[in-house]
């Protein structure tokens, strides 16, 4: 039997250990999934509706969720005698409910968007746009958002037994190449759960019975459909209850969440909620194991409550090694960390590569080289992120060469800065953060000097400095720069250096050629 009490007990001694770490899990996990859409409402939210006045910009802001039910619900009052009915009741009474509640992100708004996009306009290259832009949200979520939400349980689930668990561990379903199976369960358990909705209290209960699910992905990713639905009724049943009531013991956190528009929920509530529910379910499937229940052996992985001795390891590790498998030579006993290389789950060989140095060292060569692959890869995804979210293409595009510099002058200064600090990653983020910010303001502010109108203009938005750089997106740019400084940059260098000398000169020539031909096109 498990106890409230001891739950919360066991929750706020992890969260004592390994702060920082947690927070930093919860707060990749809001900005890259639909989650925790309350906890970025502190930055993220917007002050006003009508982000029809900048459409004359070079960057339009995105038309907030709210504003898309607005649209999509006059579109069915237009013909009747309450054509403006719909936008005093949403504003007045769900706007920011809708925004706190929702993420930009999302399968659901993104299918509004194109509804809306169908009929305010005849078919064309807008509507294709909207379209291609709704199966994007969609892959998007299928295949990165529901991945990520099971990887941050394998993290915690790691983490109450092995202290010094990577944050990275979040990403392990793409280490591991395993990936259709999952996504494939955690689709249908979405699919099945909104069916389950439209009757309220059955979506009421499917929703602690599906609640577990992921968890069980988690530890076993291998796991087929019928199983990863049968365990999870299991290891609720008889138990909907107390999670009804542990949800509700949580109420009061909430509702200060609430009051502090997600800033609360952002550094504590979101971590300590998502602590209880993975000690929970360790809980719950530790007593399944031992009762040996049906299908018990599915849930396969005794390293999650057993952290091996050294001795153990030493053994596991000298009977790994005779069967050549792919951790065979770069497996080692990191202390108070999981033993990948006895996980359940091997990858194939071609998957496993050698640690990343994020210490190495650059040459002027490779600094040319990453700042024109940063603005490539900023100038992708911003192209991404707005097809997603408007179903259009992002206007800020280039004339002539597909790149946005402000990416790589950040990449560079934060490698220049935050090099020798990479062993305490939230100073980095702070460094990160700072240096975004003190960019951003100075691009906006030449921009709109230079030619009357900001690069980007976000006085729409509620933390924002002179509509010059808010919140949200110095945050979002110091998790991304987090992830150049350790992942991007020393993993595009080791390619890059495969080039011989005159080779990779001529490549960092050819680019810088094309990003002044494109400056000046641009002038022209």
């Amino acid at each position: 039997m498990w106890k409230r009490t001891e739950l919360k007990k066991k929750a706020r001694a992890s969260m004592k250990q390994n702060y920082w770490k947690i927070i930093s899990v919860c707060f990749i996990i809001a900005l890259l999934t639909t989650a925790y859409p309350v906890s970025t409402t502190f930055i993220n939210l917007q002050i006003s509706t009508d982000a029809r006045q900048f459409s004359d910009a070079a960057f339009a802001l995105d038309i907030p969720n709210s504003e898309v039910i607005t649209q999509t619900v006059s579109h069915f009052l237009e013909n009747t005698a309450l054509p403006g009915l719909s936008g005093r009741v949403i504003s007045a009474a769900s706007h920011l409910a809708i925004d706190m509640y929702s993420t930009q992100v999302s399968i659901f708004f993104a299918t509004l968007r194109a509804f809306n996009a169908f009929l305010r306009e005849p078919f064309g290259t807008g509507a294709l746009l909207t379209a291609a832009g709704f199966l994007l949200a969609f892959l998007y979520q299928i295949f990165v958002g529901n991945l990520l939400q099971v990887g941050e349980k394998r993290f915690f689930m790691e983490s109450h037994s092995y202290k010094q668990t990577n944050i990275s561990k979040i990403f392990f379903l793409f280490k591991l190449r395993c990936i259709l199976r999952p996504a494939w369960i955690m689709f249908c358990r979405s699919f099945f759960q909104f069916l389950w909705n439209l009757t309220i209290v059955g979506g009421i209960i499917k929703h602690y019975e599906y609640s577990l699910i992921p968890f069980i992905l988690a530890e076993n990713p291998q796991i087929i459909r019928r199983d990863a639905f049968f365990l999870s009724k299991q290891l609720t049943s008889r138990n909907k209850r107390k999670l009804f009531l542990l949800d509700v013991s949580f109420a009061g956190w909430k509702i200060l969440s609430l009051l502090t528009l997600g800033l609360l929920d952002f550094v504590l509530v979101n971590p300590y909620i998502t602590i209880c529910r993975s000690e929970l379910y360790l809980s719950l499937r530790r007593n399944y194991v031992l009762s040996r229940s049906p299908r018990y052996e599915r849930l396969n992985d005794s390293y999650l409550e057993h952290a091996p001795s050294e001795d153990e390891l030493l053994i596991s590790k000298a009977l790994y090694d005779d069967s050549n498998g792919p951790y065979t030579k770069i497996s080692y006993f990191a202390p108070e960390q999981y033993p990948v290389f006895l996980f359940s789950v091997q990858p194939p060989l071609r998957a496993v590569r050698s640690p990343v140095k994020a210490d190495r060292k650059y040459d002027v060569c490779a600094g040319i080289f990453l700042f024109h692959a940063f603005s490539l890869f900023g100038w992708l995804l911003e192209l991404v992120l707005h097809l997603i979210q408007n179903g259009t293409f992002d206007p800020n595009a280039a004339v002539f060469a597909p790149w946005i510099p402000l990416y790589g002058v950040f990449g560079i200064l934060l490698l220049l800065l935050a090099k020798r600090m990479l062993k305490k990653p939230a100073i980095v983020f702070l460094i990160s953060f700072a240096v975004y910010s003190v960019l951003e303001y100075l691009f906006n502010l030449i921009t709109e000097l230079a030619f009357g109108i900001p690069l980007r203009d976000y006085s729409e938005f509620f933390l924002n400095l002179n509509g010059r750089i808010y919140l949200g997106g110095s945050a979002a740019f110091a998790l991304l720069g987090c992830a150049f400084l350790y992942y991007l940059a020393p993993r595009w260098t080791e390619l890059f250096t495969k080039l011989r000398r005159p080779a990779r000169w001529t490549v960092c020539v050819l680019l810088c050629v094309l990003l002044a031909a494109d400056i000046v096109l641009r002038l022209l």
